[in-house]
């Protein structure tokens, strides 16, 4: 198949780390993608993993010259899907795609990514796409938002991870806790720092590598500093891989207040992390609750530092043997369940559908 990809968006989000990982995974399987966007980090990120992006013709919406120029393209190259991030990409890329005879599809990754307007829906009524979501809750929100969907009209097919290679390794001494997410108000890091500082009340021992940049990083510095957590925190600032700060971890936390189905929990638990999160979006969708003593990590937003303090003390006071048994079961259970080849194969049916006459 031959499947374009189009982002306008300048933010580096979860729907274009998804785009990268979907598109170097069906190129592998000798599809042919395509990617375009602003020039940027994302289209750096995906030249630099040897996949065929190119910066996108935009401008206004509805520009004609641009309509024109990503028609021509879509008929020039047989392309089977396009596949849009938001209304910008809709409204440019949509449209030619509908002139084309392309089928259009829609991934989005929030329900506030779409406001229901005359000018969306207007949008929605020529493009006629298919919209395609990772979790049931952002499904219920779109529906509960949008008058204009149907629930047939949305698809759920979870984002997959590419999961270790291997088994997690032994624990360390202390225990390694990572959280990976943006430093802003609603990711909730100051109050896992809260909940940290009531652990090093209790005479736990652990330490917090913190990857990410972002609005509060200044404060919630100063934050930890003044909970005596100075010398039990890394901050690894911006990190271009990720996965090198989780692997030097035992537990992941994500104290974040909204998301939909973040990818920052899947790579945790792609490599076998065992997890603490607060019980928002659809993490729950995604959540190995069967592992004991994960049933109890998934935390109710109503409870503060004191629920995610309880969450990460039932994990610190596993011993060796039962720490390293939990890892190896969350990424054996990710492994089968979450894997990104097989997200991949519902992507490649989800498509071949839409072609169907």
């Amino acid at each position: 198949m031959h499947i374009a990809f189009v982002n306008a968006t300048r933010r580096f989000g979860g729907v274009k780390a998804w785009t990268l990982d979907l598109c170097r995974t069906l190129d592998a399987r000798g599809h042919k993608t395509w990617i375009f966007a602003r020039p940027g980090p994302f289209l750096d990120r995906a030249l630099a993993l040897g996949l065929d992006a190119r910066p996108g013709w935009f401008g206004f919406d509805y520009n004609p010259v641009s309509v024109w120029r990503f028609t021509r393209f879509l008929k020039a190259n047989a392309v089977d899907a396009l596949v849009a991030n938001v209304g910008k990409d809709l409204r440019i890329a949509g449209v030619a795609a509908r002139l084309a005879g392309v089928p259009v599809v829609h991934r989005v990754g929030l329900p506030r990514d779409m406001r229901d307007t005359p000018k969306v829906r207007r949008t929605h009524r020529f493009t006629r796409p298919a919209l395609l979501v990772p979790c049931q809750d952002i499904k219920d929100g779109l529906l509960a938002e949008m008058s204009f969907l149907h629930p047939e009209g949305i698809t759920v097919i979870p984002t997959g991870k590419a999961p270790a290679l291997q088994a997690p390794p032994a624990p360390r001494a202390p225990r390694a806790i990572a959280v990976t997410s943006q430093l802003n108000p609603d990711k909730g890091h100051a109050d896992l720092l809260r909940a940290l500082h009531l652990l090093a009340g209790r005479g736990r021992d652990f330490h917090l590598h913190v990857a990410g940049t972002g609005r509060d990083e200044a404060a919630l510095k100063a934050l930890a500093a003044s909970l005596g957590l100075g010398g039990r925190v890394t901050w690894h600032g911006f990190v271009a891989d990720v996965g090198a700060v989780l692997d030097r971890a035992d537990l992941f936390c994500l104290p974040s207040l909204s998301e939909g189905l973040p990818n920052t929990l899947l790579e945790a638990m792609a490599r076998g992390l065992a997890p603490v999160a607060r019980d928002v979006g659809g993490i729950h969708e995604a959540w190995p609750g069967h592992l004991a003593p994960l049933g109890r990590t998934l935390v109710p937003t109503a409870r503060g530092p004191e629920g995610l303090a309880e969450a990460l003390d039932a994990l610190l006071a596993l011993d060796d043997t039962a720490l390293h048994a939990l890892r190896t079961g969350v990424w054996q259970w990710f492994s089968a369940v979450h894997s990104l080849d097989a997200r991949a194969t519902q992507f490649e049916h989800f498509v071949r559908e839409l072609r169907r006459p």
